[in-house]
């Protein structure tokens, strides 16, 4: 049982971790494949692992210990689907640009829409054309992550909201933004500016 012991130890310091990084810790603590995959499953079963999906995993532990940390949520909906970006309400909230509490780590990713319900949380991707996926930065700390702008984020929930600005107009865009409780005047200036030249090529006058 020690080699289970020192298995879910190491296990309990990772912030995520594949099949294959457990088998490596594994055989640098001397044990089999067979006896790994038996304590995989054994962890599983005693919920002392949890799987966010298919081949992920984080330990009931760590997860437990940053439960609270929004810098971790993050991290994971970037690496549940790669390639991602924090984007939408998640991004909002972040900005302090919206009161409303929001549950849902949104993100964006060029990749297929997909949702994730997890011991982590509920986790949304919604697809957007290759030559949208822009306007994001690496956010560094304990836990690092891909996060949009703020005028990006605005950009991003108004475009799947209004199905990429179809019949709309400017003056409709901006009254959405004040109906959603979304602080516009709160954003810096500059963001702004980026925010109204990423809409601009959407509306002909």
């Amino acid at each position: 049982m020690k080699g289970s012991s020192n298995l879910i130890e190491g296990l309990k310091l990772m912030p995520h971790f594949t099949k294959d990084s457990v088998q490596q810790l594994g055989m640098q603590l001397g044990l089999s494949h067979a006896t790994i995959d038996t304590y995989i499953s054994r962890f599983l079963k005693r919920r002392q692992l949890h799987q966010l999906k298919k081949g992920l995993y984080v330990s009931a532990d760590f997860l437990e210990k940053n439960r609270n940390d929004d810098s971790y949520a993050f991290y994971l909906g970037n690496v549940l689907r790669k390639p991602s970006y924090i984007s939408s309400w998640s991004a909002l909230q972040y900005y302090d640009l919206t009161t409303d509490a929001i549950q849902t780590v949104t993100s964006v990713t060029p990749k297929v829409t997909r949702s994730y319900e997890t011991r982590a949380g509920t986790f949304t991707y919604q697809s957007i054309n290759k030559e949208l996926f822009s306007g994001f930065l690496l956010i560094k700390g304990t836990f690092d992550f891909f996060i949009a702008t703020p005028a990006k984020a605005l950009f991003d929930l108004l475009y799947f909201r209004t199905r990429q600005f179809r019949g709309t107009s400017l003056d409709k865009i901006m009254h959405l933004i004040k109906e959603l409780r979304i602080d516009f005047d709160e954003m810096e200036s500059s963001e702004q500016k980026k925010f109204h030249v990423m809409i601009a090529p959407y509306f002909h006058e």
